[in-house]
């Protein structure tokens, strides 16, 4: 494993403590980070989506995963940034958190 891989599955680590307050899930078993980009100067882009346009909660979980990120070893600067392409569905979360949110 490079580096660059180390630092990103450790940030992914790290962004597994997220959670959505409206689904009650984790951001990365809901599968709301589409990227993490690691560049050579240690700056993390983190590319992530929420559950629907107009989330209340963005603003919230957008400084919670620079946080996360930001308090990973080796992280220099991050920068976070929302898309909604493509947009978020069911079937992009983990089979945990599915078989969670079924119940």
């Amino acid at each position: 494993m490079s580096g660059n891989e180390e630092l990103i599955e450790a940030i992914r680590t790290a962004l597994a403590i997220v959670i959505d307050p409206e689904l009650g899930e984790g951001i990365i078993d809901l599968g709301l980070i589409y990227e993490i980009d690691v560049k050579e100067d240690g700056g993390v882009e983190i590319l992530m989506t929420t559950t629907t346009r107009g989330c209340p909660a963005t603003a919230y979980l957008k400084q919670a995963v620079a946080d996360c990120a930001w308090a990973v070893p080796g992280v220099e600067f991050v920068e976070v940034n929302l898309t909604y392409d493509p947009p978020w569905s069911p079937a992009m979360m983990s089979p945990l958190a599915s078989a969670r949110l079924a119940r």
